[in-house]
């Protein structure tokens, strides 16, 4: 069973509501929720202006078109967990065209215990994703601060004539003596002397 404290949202896009309606019967609401639905790739391309869905899962063939490419353009410009469910005589071509972009694919019909183990297997993705996103945030704060205290120091250096090592010590012991992040003093230091 899922853990009841993390939750996942869910949009559903497809033609027939009889899919639509088997997400809703069959994913627990303590941990897929909400669960949105949409019956055209358009209108699932207007939903996603205004949110951001954990999983998305298509039901081929949509009305506007099939709805791989959707799921291509998905997977490139999101974080979302992407399934894509296609007909059991096409289900070969289209899972080659899409899983190396990371598209889960599942073969239709379908079967309750299926597709809830998909919809495991994406809910446990979208988790590792968030995980990669937060340690990739982290990355990204920490190099921009690094930038900005090299930035610092080259401001130092060519304006009091300080050495690196001089300048790394300045702003380190400011740092301390302020109680302020290295970063913060870096732009503090960047203004003071118009760099």
């Amino acid at each position: 069973m899922l853990s009841d404290r993390a939750q996942s949202s869910v949009l559903v896009v497809s033609a027939s509501q009889k899919i639509t309606d088997l997400f809703n019967e069959l994913l627990p609401s303590g941990t897929f929720n909400p669960i949105v639905s949409a019956s055209s790739c358009n209108e699932a391309k207007r939903v996603l202006i205004s949110a951001e869905y954990d999983i998305i899962v298509i039901n081929a063939p949509l009305t506007d078109e099939f709805g791989s490419d959707f799921a291509l353009d998905l997977v490139q410009d999101s974080s979302s967990a992407v399934l894509l469910l296609a007909s059991s005589d096409i289900y070969g071509e289209v899972s080659s065209k899409v899983e190396g972009y990371g598209v889960m694919t599942l073969s239709k019909p379908l079967n309750r215990t299926t597709l809830y183990t998909a919809m495991t297997l994406a809910f446990a993705t979208r988790a590792r994703l968030r995980v990669m996103e937060k340690k990739n945030k982290s990355l990204s704060a920490k190099m921009s601060e690094m930038r900005i205290v090299n930035r610092a120091k080259w401001a130092l250096i060519e304006s009091l004539g300080m050495t690196e090592e001089q300048a790394h010590h300045y702003i380190e012991k400011q740092a301390m003596d302020l109680r302020m992040p290295k970063g913060e003093i870096a732009v503090n230091i960047l203004k003071t002397y118009g760099k």
